[in-house]
């Protein structure tokens, strides 16, 4: 099951199912092809001023591209899972602690680059907040949770991947040394949600004008 050959309905029946592929990593792709999609929208909605439709366009373009990605991530990341579980089912022993090694590094790499993508997005959908069609207000602040929940994703399968090596015999400072940069995207990636919430915060009255709490 792909994002590519199945309905909306198809795929999430798919995710519905005990078999972890597609699964929460998946998801997050999806997440951030739909943040991706509102952001496209809320820009073609967005009139030019001063000049600003070769900005407009590229946003778009950059939109419709991410979707794309997204999408293609999200297959990735359920192939990864597959060899992730099926990992962990065979016998103890010197061949299963490889696999899970590779398994487990496979699927972080799959979750960080995701979660690298939807960084690359917050900026856009900045953008958007500030100077986006102001009527589509409420559809930015869906994308934004969108784009935090691909993030959010993306942060805690590349540190439970990390953290699935010690599986495999290895400590969590062993991992840490052997696996920098995996292991500093969870921070970048805690970065990013508080940046997103900080946007989200700004524009929360303009996109939910009648709540008052």
């Amino acid at each position: 099951m792909n994002t590519q050959d199945s309905t909306l309905g198809q795929w999430t029946e798919a995710l519905a199912k005990s078999t972890g592929s597609p699964g929460g990593g998946a998801g997050a792709g999806v997440m951030l092809a739909l943040a991706a999609s509102l952001m496209s929208m809320v820009a073609g909605y967005t009139e030019s001023d001063a000049g600003q439709q070769d900005e407009i366009d590229a946003l778009i373009a950059r939109a419709q591209s991410l979707r794309e990605s997204a999408l293609k991530l999200a297959d990735e990341d359920s192939a990864a899972s597959s060899a992730f579980g099926a990992a962990f089912r065979l016998d103890p022993g010197e061949r299963r602690d490889e696999a899970i090694r590779a398994a487990s590094i496979e699927a972080a790499k799959t979750s960080a680059a995701l979660g690298e993508k939807a960084i690359g997005a917050i900026e856009d959908l900045f953008w958007l907040a500030h100077q986006g069609n102001s009527a589509l207000i409420a559809d930015v602040v869906v994308a934004c949770g969108a784009l935090r929940g691909a993030i959010s994703g993306a942060r805690t399968n590349v540190s439970f991947d990390l953290a699935s090596l010690t599986s495999a015999g290895q400590s969590l400072e062993q991992v840490a040394k052997a696996n920098p940069a995996l292991w500093g995207s969870v921070e970048r990636f805690n970065a990013a949600i508080r940046h997103i919430d900080t946007l989200t915060a700004e524009v929360d009255d303009r996109a939910a004008p009648t709540d008052k709490g």
